[in-house]
């Protein structure tokens, strides 16, 4: 019988109180995926990964050390324990370390339904699905070539117990199928994609639906060129509006806050957001691939409002931040084997808005809706934004043409303060958020 997370996490506790270790918490993780990408028919490439890596993360006083290992015999896991004490004297003191007490941690843990119960897909499976998703691809007329068309599957297991008394874990499992396509015109080539990861397996759409909207985006996107320089209203497309409200998540962070490198960081009790806007976390979701029973200082994950009518109501904290800025930890901590927590968010819910894409589109006259992104340009401590965009230029409220090399530019707390949502946001996904309007943006392009 294999040796269990449970199991292992304790012989690293063990290991850590024979080295001295003051306090530790044990994380270790299993996990298997299986993924395949297939092209013009046949298989291309398959991988397939088995691993177990545990992580142990060391406080001595106030200093920490984290040190992780694949290998689990008992002779490496007081290896590592002796190795992150080590390491831990040499680390500087920080005041605010600290495992949760132990009336933080959770007792109860809600079943999510995060883990598939049916069977592993088989390689051949993957490939079949992989395979018709090309093949509905190409049945787009215009669309050149399939880039790639890939089918995967992944499951893991958590484990995390700690001297402060917690031990408890869940097990996740994640299916995804995915197409690229390309089309070529006049000497250019455009490419777009589509592609959903889903909890179970039954959730996903048919690889027929995955191929064919690959190829209508792709086809789409033929003849793109740049659009007009000058101020235009921008209508991000829900595929990427999450990343306009990352910005927002990402400076409310309480790691960024306690830095002092934020431009929220005087906003606390502001309106951040239109207020018929809010915006909420919920990492007790069913079947979602985001939540959580815990986080990974075992504390009870909770529903919290980040923005509420607006107005920013707190910061996403772990238990060190939240010490540095006299407040209390939202559960929010996050970590991998060989890194200590940090605060991040898992899943969140934007307010949406009563006019479809469509109508936004009609709405904003002339101006730029940006359905796909590269780079990135923000100073955290202003707020001041460009990245490159390209999407479908609007003129009299109906898409003309598509574009291509453009930058759109602006200031965050200035384009967050009013945006305008559509209500297209899909409701299975992690971050749901809808179409968004930014009422004036800067574009340059030909």
């Amino acid at each position: 019988m294999s040796i269990t997370l449970s199991d292992l996490t304790e012989a690293l506790l063990r290991a850590a109180r024979k080295a001295d270790a003051d306090q530790a918490d044990a994380l270790a993780v299993r996990g298997s995926s299986l993924s395949v990408d297939v092209l013009n028919g046949k298989l291309e490439h398959a991988e397939r990964s088995d691993n177990i890596e545990v992580g142990l993360r060391i406080l001595v006083g106030k200093r920490q050390a984290c040190v992780s290992s694949s290998l689990i015999d008992p002779e490496a896991l007081q290896d590592v324990a002796e190795r992150a004490v080590a390491m831990a004297k040499e680390a500087p003191e920080d005041e605010y370390l600290g495992l949760a007490d132990a009336n933080q941690l959770a007792t109860e843990f809600p079943d999510l339904d995060l883990c598939d119960p049916g069977e592993a897909p088989s390689p051949e499976e993957l490939q079949a699905i992989a395979i018709r998703a090309e093949a509905a691809a190409l049945d787009v007329s215009g669309v050149s070539t399939v880039q790639s068309s890939s089918a995967g599957f992944g499951q893991s297991q958590v484990y995390l117990s700690a001297t402060n008394g917690f031990s408890a874990g869940y097990s996740r499992s994640d299916h995804g199928l995915s197409c690229v396509a390309i089309t070529r015109e006049a000497g250019q080539m455009e490419r777009d994609y589509y592609g959903e990861s889903r909890v179970y397996r039954n959730d996903l759409p048919t690889p027929e639906t995955v191929g064919t909207l690959a190829g209508q985006r792709t086809v789409e996107r033929a003849g793109a060129r740049k659009p007009k320089t000058g101020y235009f209203p921008v209508l991000y497309d829900e595929r990427v509006a999450s990343t306009l409200i990352g910005h927002l998540l990402a400076a409310s962070n309480g790691a960024m806050v306690a830095r002092g490198s934020s431009w929220l960081m005087d906003a606390l009790g502001e309106n951040v957001l239109p207020e018929s806007l809010s915006l909420d976390e919920n990492p007790l979701r069913q079947r979602t691939a985001g939540s959580r029973p815990f986080d990974a200082e075992g504390l009870p994950c909770a529903h919290r409002s980040i923005v509420e009518n607006g107005v920013l109501k707190g910061w996403t904290l772990d238990l060190s931040n939240a010490r540095k800025l006299d407040m209390k930890s939202t559960a929010s901590a996050a970590r991998g084997t060989s890194s200590p927590p940090s605060p991040s968010v898992t899943n969140i819910n934007l307010t949406q808005g009563d006019l479809s894409r469509d109508e936004l589109i009609s709405q904003m006259g002339t101006g730029l809706l940006v359905t796909s992104m590269i780079g990135s340009t923000i100073n955290p401590n202003t707020g001041d934004y460009s990245r490159g965009a390209s999407g479908f230029w609007v003129e009299n409220g109906e898409l003309q043409y598509p574009v291509n090399e453009c930058t759109i530019a602006g200031n965050l707390r200035e384009m967050l303060g009013s945006i305008i949502p559509a209500n297209d946001a899909r409701p299975y996904v992690s971050r749901v958020v809808p179409s968004l309007l930014v009422e004036g943006m800067t574009l340059a392009g030909s």
